[in-house]
């Protein structure tokens, strides 16, 4: 009898990474809900669970810090990348948004909610949540209040829905990654994505993201980050198109590490966009 997978991922149920762990792996699952992101990888690299899904940004408000920051210690793969489309729900035990005095939520749902909230909800305190789905089962217990959370979310936690789709931009869609132990192998369309940190010298950025060029490789993220372990010191996390198998892909990394006190891969994998 073939054994289930296990899916880690961070919860509790009903968060949108919940959400797109059933799209990507289906119902016939074995899903392990974490508290954190941090506990997410813990679970893949204790071998509890076979792969692990996180959020890394969302179109509106961006990158997911922690998310970039557990990659500099992890030796984790990214092998998927998925990408959902996020429509935020006010959920509630009340009937009416008059009687709410406080909304609980995870600060990404308050940010992509902020402009509909004064119009709505002007003086009701607002209150971060560990997670979307941790605000409504807040929402369940405290008399007066409800969460930002997903449509999902009302049916699991027994809530009504007072106002749909209140994010303020309507392509809203968010980015998850799914980790595993090993790379994906090619599949024609690939995208990888690298980090790495560069000597400090006049130029040396630029020097860094000529092999791209070079190697017409075309880029389509960069982020930076601080390292924490020296001031105004930073990594820098590349996405680009092309696996880590690819010839030129091999050239133009190679070319890139002269510049680098670090470079790691952190992973290749069929693209979505």
């Amino acid at each position: 009898v073939q054994e289930k997978l296990k899916i880690s991922y961070f919860g509790p149920a009903a968060t949108f990474t919940h959400l797109a762990a059933l799209e990507i792996f289906g119902r016939d699952a074995q899903y392990i809900p974490n508290e954190s992101i941090k506990d997410v990888f813990t679970e893949i690299e204790k071998g509890r669970a076979n792969y692990g899904v996180v959020p890394i940004e969302n179109s509106t408000e961006g990158i997911v810090n922690h998310t970039l920051d557990m990659f500099i210690d992890s030796d984790l793969k990214i092998i998927s990348e998925k990408f959902l489309e996020i429509s935020q729900c006010l959920l509630s035990t009340e009937t009416s948004i008059q009687k709410i005095k406080r909304v609980y939520s995870h600060p990404q749902a308050i940010a992509q909610t902020r402009n509909w909230i004064e119009r709505n909800l002007n003086g009701v305190k607002i209150i971060d949540a560990a997670s979307t789905s941790s605000a409504a089962c807040l929402a369940k217990k405290e008399k007066g209040s409800a969460a930002i959370s997903s449509v999902v979310a009302s049916e699991i936690y027994g809530l009504n829905v007072l106002a749909k789709g209140i994010e303020d931009y309507k392509n809203n869609f968010t980015r998850f990654f799914v980790m595993g132990k090993k790379n994906s192998q090619p599949s024609g369309c690939d995208k990888t994505s690298i980090m790495f940190s560069v000597k400090d010298r006049v130029g040396v950025l630029h020097d860094a993201l000529v092999p791209f060029k070079k190697y017409g490789l075309n880029l389509t993220k960069i982020e930076s980050r601080p390292t924490r372990k020296k001031a105004w010191e930073y990594i820098f996390f590349v996405d680009f198109l092309g696996h880590i198998d690819d010839k030129n892909v091999k050239r133009a990394l190679f070319e890139l590490e002269k510049s680098c006190s670090l470079l790691k891969i952190l992973g290749s994998y069929p693209t979505r966009e």
